[in-house]
Order: structure tokens, then C-alpha cells, then sequence
């Protein structure tokens, strides 16, 4: 990758690992639909008028109109949603570490999307390890009777991981900012109703809200534009790797900040899903370039010069 594509691969990684300790605190005060609107209706209020001003808006939406709004359920409405209720039952570093299993499922996706790169043993193996990571970590909790929460979760991974390959193959000619801007505003008017319903009866305390401003500001607009930015610059695969370093960040911040459990179990599986993760979606081994074929005879005839047959 590029310079640029280093900093926005750092920036994403650190600024999608603290969603989840936000999410987990203001999930304990206001309900799901309340907080993803809160982010939706925040980031677009920061997004809408610069896309607005920058021109060709309404003209970008209305071309690709059927990939935004597939990207929109798929990357926003249904995960944002799904995670947020998860994790009043896991901690947020269980869903963090979780969500690390996007990029193998995107390697999956990927093929039965058309990719023909060949997996080999590195990615096979990688799977694998990444499986037995998440198995690792998510079997106590099944034993548990917690299995909606991992229903969720499992939602959730499913819609990071297509997302990005549907961004990357039908929505390159539409600018980051404008597609943030719509999805995120489509996002919100969906759930406002539900999030007046379900609205607290009083004003949440001082850390709730400056959690839900954390969501909307920088884990939702700065993050969101910087997101499409670096599938732009990496590619889908690549660009989702950035779940490798989110539970890292996930689990600090939860251990930090919320006294959660710093186990011999969840280190394992973070080590499992990690290693897992990068075999899985680890390039290939270039294949050099083929030799022209030649023969003396060839090269006497053509006065010294090589000519292919």
C-alpha cells in the first residue's frame, strides 16, 4: 500500500476499535434504535452539507441507487443495529474480538462472488486457525444459553464482509463523501421512529452522551469517509483487514476503561483469529514473468536480435 493507504489503514484501525466500548456504555441507558440513529443522524447532519456543496449529489444517488441502498442495509442498517443489541449481553471486547472474522469470511465471499484466485494451503490453513479462534472464544457462551447475541454478531460479520465488495465493484464512481452522506441519512430516517419510541424518559448522564457523540462524530462520519477512502486505495479484501487491529484496540479499551476480564481465553483467541485472519487473506506469491522463447537459429536469422515464434 501506499503512504496514504498506511494512515487511513492506522486511522481506521484505532477509531473502529473504540465503537465498541462506546456502544457498550451507551447501550446500558438508551435503546438500540436510539443509538444508531444518534450516529446516523449525527454523522449525516456533519456530512450532508459538504456533499450537498461539493455538487452532483443528487445526480450520483439517483445512478446507483440500487448498490447504495444494498450497501447501505448491508454495511449500516442491519450490523450497526445487530452489534449495538449484542452487546447488551457480551462484553465489548467478546465483540470485538468477534468481529475480526470479517476478513475471512470476505475471502469466502469473495470467491463465490467470482474471485478465481487460487486460496492454496496459507489460506486454508488461515481459515482454520480463524475458525478455531472464534470457536475458542465463542463456546462458553453458547454453553451459556447466550446464543442470540452470537446470532447477532454472526449477522453483523456477514454484512462487514459483503459490504466492501459491493462498494468496490459497483460504487468506485461515486465519491466518498457522497455515498456517506446518503447511507448514512437513508439510515437515519429508517430509524427515527423507532428511536422515538423508544426514546429514554429522561436526559442521559454525561457519559452516555459523550459516548453517543464519540459515535456519530468520529467512529461514524470521520471514520465512514476514511473507510470508503481506503477500499478505494487497498481493495475490499485488504481494506477489511483493519478488524485485526480493532479488537486489539477493543479489548485494551474494555480492560482500561470498563474493569472487563483480560482472560487466558480471549488472548488465545485473539492470537487464533489474528494469525488465522492474515493467512487467510494474504496475497499470493507473484508469478514471474515467462521467458520468451528462443533458439540460436532464431537469433542468427533475426541478426542478433531475439524473436519470439
Amino acid at each position: 500500500m501506499t503512504a496514504r493507504g498506511w494512515f487511513l489503514f492506522s486511522l481506521m484501525g484505532v477509531v473502529w476499535g473504540i465503537p465498541y466500548l462506546m456502544i457498550k456504555v451507551a447501550v446500558d441507558a438508551v435503546s438500540p434504535p436510539v443509538v444508531v440513529f444518534t450516529r446516523c443522524a449525527l454523522g449525516a447532519l456533519l456530512l450532508l452539507p459538504f456533499a450537498l456543496r461539493q455538487g452532483g449529489f443528487t445526480a450520483a444517488i439517483l445512478a446507483h441507487w440500487r448498490p447504495l441502498l444494498a450497501f447501505a442495509l448491508l454495511e449500516i442498517m442491519v450490523p450497526w443495529f445487530t452489534l449495538t443489541d449484542a452487546e447488551r449481553h457480551l462484553s465489548s471486547s467478546t465483540a470485538g474480538l468477534l468481529i475480526a472474522g470479517v476478513p475471512i469470511v470476505g475471502v469466502v465471499l469473495a470467491r463465490f462472488l467470482g474471485d478465481t484466485e487460487h486460496l492454496g494451503v496459507r489460506r486454508v490453513t488461515g481459515l482454520a486457525l480463524g475458525l478455531a479462534g472464534v470457536s475458542v472464544l465463542t463456546l462458553p457462551h453458547l454453553t451459556g444459553g447466550d446464543a442470540r447475541s452470537l446470532l447477532e454478531v454472526l449477522l453483523t460479520v456477514l454484512g462487514y464482509a459483503t459490504a466492501p465488495l459491493i462498494a468496490a465493484r459497483h460504487l468506485k464512481e461515486v465519491p466518498s463523501l457522497h455515498l456517506t452522506a446518503a447511507c448514512l441519512t437513508l439510515a437515519a430516517l429508517v430509524y427515527a421512529p423507532a428511536a422515538a419510541l423508544t426514546r429514554p424518559s429522561a436526559v442521559p448522564s454525561a457519559s452516555v452522551l459523550t459516548a453517543l457523540a464519540a459515535l456519530g462524530v468520529i467512529c461514524t462520519a470521520v471514520a465512514f469517509v476514511a473507510f470508503l477512502e481506503l477500499i478505494k486505495e487497498a481493495g475490499p479484501t485488504r481494506a477489511t483487514v483493519i478488524t485485526y487491529v480493532n479488537p486489539a484496540v477493543a479489548v485494551a479499551a474494555g480492560a482500561l476503561f470498563l474493569d472487563e476480564p483480560l482472560t487466558l481465553p480471549v488472548l488465545a483467541a485473539f492470537a487464533l483469529i489474528l494469525a488465522g485472519s492474515v493467512l487467510a487473506t494474504a496475497a499470493g506469491p507473484r508469478r514471474g514473468n515467462r521467458p520468451v522463447p528462443w533458439s540460436t537459429r532464431q537469433t542468427s536469422r533475426a541478426d542478433g536480435r531475439v524473436e519470439s515464434p
